[in-house]
């Protein structure tokens, strides 16, 4: 393609202004950063299936209400999850408990209330749930303390949980701005503790597309990736230190801000993507990057995936240290998002393209950081890589272009049936199961790929109108079997949690998951902490 032409197909609009508020709205005060732990609710009852998150039973009624939702649950969704016979051995709620968690919460923190703990019993896309009857809402480490330490006396199991709602308490956050680090409490919402950081002149290594729900505890506990994953790493490499509850209510203090200490084991790590399996966390120290004055979004379209792959190896290489974000979308992802997503628009309307590439950077030369990325975006028309393509010219135009990419998941769920699928897999394959996929469902469904190029991340997706069995047979256990194959990750940063946690071996060795069961034995012999998640029952 000529210079001129390839300058001519792409339709600059300009550099993006500046960062701030760039993606979705930020408060404006800070006072609701003020959150404080993440909430609690029991799993107890006779023994019958468990189905989600928890189950408590108490009397005659509530028993027969849950194993209807069981079956419900079990209908629609197969063995997305386990079906899973409750453990006998934990305890039933009685009113004594009820009264003990009174006298350290106070009224008020302890929820009783059907409609508020229904809410707590049922995940966001509404594919679990649990019948659960009553909820906890410690303010303070040494409630949680209190807490955990009475539940495993009397072997009553907990379910720690965040990011559905608010909680009220909690201390205002600590911030060293000559080393840039940022200690907090775990009920600290991330969108919030962004715009606290970002107020100082830093930002979050961490950004999701759940931002505003989501608790920095909760991140830290599943190990959350996100979109800044390429430029910043994970929370292994940002997180400096923790504080946190073991299941006997012994308080781990590793809340150290040091960048370096070498001194015995670095116990943090275990609870770092535990999934609340192994302790509660609920304090954080983390390390925050300085915010940059320059920030530039591209929306780009590629004819095929080989080119998406050459893309995303040219801009590491031309980029360098200002990529901070390389996010593809198939043409179905995009028309799905322009369906069902209100206020967004198209980009790139005049023609449909096979996949779009989103790409970041940040850096602190506007000048350079804009020629640099508009020289790389000419040399990649010229190169056949790039179909077509534009830089956002100003905030609106660049948040149009992250919630697309970021209103996937959320579009998704609107069609009716989803089967949600987080993997990690070299990036020249990446793209082959979703094709693989395709062929097996059939017109069954629509099957969707998108996910974070840059980290080797996919996320697949399969639609449909209601859930059934054979469409679940075409799925699983194909998409972890293949995934196996080409030694990759079932979960690549979503977790394992209830669905996955029977498929474990599909990515770890049956050597390190007995090693896992050991750790979890040793921190909670009694088990109470997250029951049924992370590690097969047959280890535990």
């Amino acid at each position: 393609m000529a210079r001129s032409a390839a300058a001519g197909l792409l339709r600059h609009l300009g550099p993006l202004a500046g960062e701030a508020q760039a993606r979705g709205l930020y408060p404006t005060q800070y006072a609701s950063t003020n959150r404080a732990f993440s909430r609690f609710y029991w799993i107890q009852g006779q023994q019958h299936p468990l189905y989600g998150y928890g189950n408590n039973v108490e009397t005659n009624d509530t028993q027969q209400s849950a194993q209807m939702n069981f079956e419900v649950q079990k209908r629609s969704f197969s063995s997305a999850a386990a079906h899973i016979q409750r453990n006998p051995a934990y305890s039933v709620l009685n009113p004594d408990d009820v009264s003990y968690f009174k006298s350290i919460l106070g009224e008020s923190g302890v929820v009783q209330d059907e409609d508020r703990v229904a809410v707590a019993n049922v995940d966001w896309m509404g594919k679990y749930k649990g019948a659960s009857q009553l909820l906890l809402l410690p303010k303070s480490t040494t409630e949680v303390s209190k807490i955990l330490s009475y539940c495993n006396s009397r072997r009553l199991a907990v379910v720690p949980q965040g990011g559905n709602t608010g909680l009220v308490g909690g201390s205002v956050p600590v911030y060293d701005e000559v080393n840039g680090i940022l200690t907090c409490e775990a009920g600290c919402v991330l969108e919030n503790l962004s715009s606290f950081v970002e107020n100082k002149g830093f930002i979050m290594p961490l950004d999701l597309g759940a931002k505003g729900s989501c608790h920095i505890g909760g991140n830290i506990s599943t190990n959350a990736g996100g979109l800044r994953f390429i430029r910043y790493g994970s929370l292994h490499g940002s997180v400096l230190g923790l504080e946190v509850v073991l299941a006997n209510g012994t308080v781990l203090d590793m809340l150290t801000t040091l960048r370096k200490d070498n001194t015995g084991y670095d116990l943090k790590h275990l609870f770092i993507g535990s999934e609340g399996s192994l302790g509660v966390v609920t304090k954080v120290a983390i390390l925050t990057p300085a915010k940059l004055p320059s920030t530039n979004v591209a929306f780009l379209s590629c004819n095929d995936y080989i080119s998406c792959q050459k893309l995303l190896l040219a801009a590491k290489r031309s980029l360098g240290e200002i990529l901070s974000a390389f996010e593809f979308m198939d043409r179905h992802c995009i028309d799905l998002a322009m369906k069902h997503l209100e206020g967004v628009h198209n980009p790139l309307p005049v023609s449909p393209y096979k996949f779009y590439v989103l790409i970041e950077t940040t850096g602190s030369d506007e000048s350079n950081d804009k020629a640099k990325l508009e020289a790389f975006l000419l040399r990649s028309m010229e190169d056949g890589l790039v179909a077509d393509g534009v830089i956002a010219q100003d905030i609106s135009q660049a948040s149009n272009f992250w919630r697309i990419r970021e209103g996937i998941s959320e579009a998704s769920v609107k069609v009716g049936a989803v089967y949600k699928y987080d993997l990690s897999i070299p990036v020249e394959k990446l793209y082959d199961i979703v094709e693989e996929m395709r062929g097996r469902v059939g017109d069954m469904g629509e099957v969707l790929g998108y996910g974070h190029l840059g980290d080797g991340n996919l996320h697949l997706n399969i639609l449909s109108t209601k859930y059934s069995d054979k469409i679940l047979a075409q799925i699983e256990p194909f998409v972890y079997e293949w995934t196996s194959k080409q030694r990759g990750s079932i979960s690549a940063e979503h977790g394992l949690g209830l669905m996955k946690a029977e498929k474990i071996h599909y990515s770890k060795s049956s050597e390190a998951v007995q090693l896992m069961a050991s750790i979890k034995k040793l921190l909670d012999p009694n088990s109470i902490l997250n029951p049924y998640k992370v590690l097969p029952q047959s280890v535990l």
